[in-house]
């Protein structure tokens, strides 16, 4: 995971199918967990909008 600095937290969601992970005000789904922290990369990588 490329977010190794940062804190990704990862975990089962209830009632629903997936994982999410949770990083820096962005939340992530995915199938997997792997495809959740992947999901979160490409999340981090987006520049913030100014506004």
């Amino acid at each position: 995971m490329r977010a190794s600095k940062k804190t990704v937290r990862i975990f089962k969601i209830k009632n629903r199918r997936g994982y999410a992970a949770v990083c820096c005000s962005h939340l992530t789904e995915g199938k997997t967990p792997r495809q959740a922290a992947e999901r979160m990369d490409k999340a981090l990588k987006r520049k913030k909008k100014r506004s």
